[in-house]
């Protein structure tokens, strides 16, 4: 059978950080690069603060679109701010760039060598323009990716890698990664760019890959698929590859 993969975008595959960062000093006309606060610092919400209800906010403690060098220099009225300028601005998510050039193209030609079936899920908030799924299918086209399958999802990512009998999700929040490996039979990959210190001590306890960058894990993906990819013990080799551990919940 082939691979079901799904990929987080924001942080993953496309840019955020950097362009929301760009705006943000456009915005504010000074440079808000200080250095990045851990990754456990209170996050930019993906939902426009005044827009989002209580259990939003609960929700989206820790979303996968939270940019990083954001968090320290931003208050909560900057944030407020900076989201209505976004939202303002036509077809913002066709504007980022690659978080490795050539990654998306990269992935392409790997998934339609190995018929793997892929899917992309993001949170993304609605900008001016085409709807946040139309803009980020047109990005990944533009990008190399022919006919993407974008899912704008809400809630634990494991029950989405559940309904959808996913093997793997590959995504750089380990909030994301500890839904996968909690609430579906999918292993999850985390994408983490951060000090290796910083690393949440749980993640490869509950089983979850961590790589460093997209060319890295498609490595290891690729090299899993390379042969006998019909047996039914594929995702062991997954979990060779990556260290993994049976989750505690197993």
């Amino acid at each position: 059978m082939p691979l079901r993969i799904a990929f987080d975008m924001d942080g993953v595959v496309a840019d955020m950080d950097a362009e929301l960062l760009r705006q943000a000093e456009i915005l504010f006309g000074r440079p808000m690069t200080q250095p990045t606060p851990p990754r456990s610092a209170e996050p930019v919400s993906a939902t426009p603060p005044e827009t989002a209800s209580p259990e939003q906010a609960a929700a989206e403690a820790a979303p996968d679109n939270v940019p990083p060098l954001l968090r320290l220099n931003m208050t909560s009225r900057q944030q407020r701010k900076l989201w209505h300028h976004v939202e303002s601005i036509e077809n913002f998510w066709q504007t980022l760039n690659e978080t490795e050039p050539g990654i998306v193209a990269r992935l392409a030609a790997i998934a339609t060598d190995r018929r793997w079936e892929v899917i992309f899920l993001t949170k993304r908030p609605q900008s001016a323009g085409t709807t946040a799924q139309l803009q980020s299918q047109r990005w990944l086209e533009s990008k190399g990716f022919t006919l993407p399958s974008v899912y704008v999802v809400q809630g634990s990512r494991g029950r989405i890698a559940a309904a959808l009998h996913l093997d793997i999700v590959v995504d750089d929040r380990p909030e994301n990664c500890l839904d996968v490996v909690v609430d579906s039979k999918a292993r999850a990959i985390l994408i983490w760019r951060d000090d290796a210190n910083q690393l949440p001590a749980a993640a490869r306890r509950l089983g979850i890959g961590v790589v460093k960058t997209v060319g890295e894990c498609l490595d290891i993906l690729a090299h899993i698929d390379e042969k006998d990819r019909e047996s039914p013990r594929v995702i062991d080799r997954v979990k060779r590859l990556l260290g993994f551990k049976e989750p505690a919940n197993v």
